[in-house]
């Protein structure tokens, strides 16, 4: 599975920025995927996440300004990020957690993309 991300770029205060991770790959049927962001200094950290069936996670710095969705068809992952904040600035990584069942065992893989620059000027 390859990710990669697209979209990041240099924003004013309260201004508005839509993250596209594109996947590559067979997902399979269970599966993960979201956002992180790691600032400089700082520890990547979630910012959002959806399930295959569609449930949604936020940090709660994001809670009401942030948007994760994606389109199955298109294998795409998508962050709607709004009312951006100086401290939304970071580098953005799409990741992706993937289960697989076998009748021997369970097994959990997990990807990253390589990440795209958030900006946000005060």
């Amino acid at each position: 599975v390859q990710l990669v991300e697209s979209g990041g770029g240099l924003v004013q205060a309260g201004g508005s920025l839509r993250l596209s991770c594109a996947a590559s790959g067979r997902l399979g049927n269970s599966n993960t995927m979201g956002w992180y962001s790691q600032a400089p200094g700082k520890q990547r950290e979630l910012v959002a996440a959806i399930t295959s069936g569609g449930s949604t996670n936020y940090a709660d710095s994001v809670k009401g300004r942030f948007t994760i969705s994606r389109d199955n068809a298109k294998n795409t992952l998508y962050l709607q990020m709004n009312s951006l904040k100086p401290e939304d600035t970071a580098v953005y990584f799409c990741n992706a957690k993937i289960t697989v069942v076998t009748i021997e065992r369970i097994t959990e893989l997990e990807y990253w993309g390589q990440g795209t620059q958030v900006t946000v000027s005060s």
